[in-house]
């Protein structure tokens, strides 16, 4: 496996490159400041803390903070355990993981090893490739099967709306980069520089749309769930009631839970016994 930016640079000066990419960075954090001044939800965040803070039954400590966050770190964000499905679960971390693999080595390898007369280590080609390969994987098994207006009301898949522009300008650009890559090594210079400016391109509305599209989002999703359990242990509970403990004689026999006073405590699987075709 090669590096195709090494021999991109024969025609395109890898100050070019460094330089599109550091543009490219400068974009997403331009993009999620905006994203968070316009949605307000860095101050929803700090008000929402502020009144837990002021709700919570016990404080903790260090420690327990810190095996909080590691918890909720190894479970909702390296190993997605909050998806249920566990299709869409796989989906995700293929596509997660195989993004962060194209990423980091196209940085590494554009930086670093960006001409032909610097040896590019395999790892980083190697990561290059697969880590594309796993997002076309993951996020077009996604798309096709996956999501729920396609696979539980029945809409075609080319139904398109603004939230789908990640997941799209992030298949095109891993697709896009293979294709070029491919044709660049096979000598197919027309198609390759067609694809190039694809991958140009697409990397453009991945990179330059996260005011648009759900980019910004994996940036607040490790805080909130962090905050949820914090919440949870500290007894504060996001400013909701207890959850009702039917063991409880008094929580039984409140008005509210009259309809469920007699019902069994394991009610079985529900809207989950079976999957939701029936369009």
């Amino acid at each position: 496996m090669m590096n195709p930016f090494s021999t991109l640079s024969g025609s395109i000066s890898e100050a070019v490159m460094q330089t599109y990419i550091i543009a490219m960075f400068a974009l997403v954090v331009l993009g999620t400041i905006i994203d968070v001044v316009h949605k307000k939800s860095a101050q929803y965040f700090f008000e929402n803390s502020r009144k837990a803070k002021e709700a919570r039954i016990r404080t903790l400590d260090s420690a327990e903070v810190r095996s909080i966050v590691v918890k909720t770190v190894a479970s909702d964000v390296l190993t997605s355990a909050e998806f249920c499905n566990p299709h869409r679960r796989v989906a995700h971390l293929l596509t997660m993981y195989g993004f962060i693999f194209f990423l980091l080595a196209t940085v590494i390898m554009v930086f670093f090893y960006p001409t032909s007369g610097n040896a590019t280590p395999w790892l980083w080609s190697f990561l290059w490739y697969v880590g594309a390969l796993m997002v076309c994987i993951g996020g077009f098994w996604f798309w096709f099967f996956i999501r729920v207006d396609v696979s539980a009301e029945g809409n075609p898949w080319y139904n398109l709306v603004r939230a789908d522009l990640f997941i799209l300008s992030l298949l095109a650009t891993n697709l896009f980069g293979l294709l070029w890559s491919i044709t660049q090594a096979s000598g197919m210079s027309l198609l390759g520089g067609l694809f190039l400016v694809l991958f140009i391109l697409s990397s453009l509305v991945l990179f330059g749309g996260v005011l648009w599209s759900k980019f910004a989002h994996m940036f607040f999703k490790p805080a909130a769930a962090i905050q949820k359990r914090i919440a949870e242990a500290d007894g504060s509970l996001d400013n909701l009631p207890e959850p009702a403990d039917r063991t409880d004689p008094a929580s039984r026999d409140r008005h509210s839970m009259e309809l469920l006073r007699d019902a069994p405590l394991n009610m079985g699987l529900g809207i989950k016994r079976e999957k939701p075709q029936h369009y």
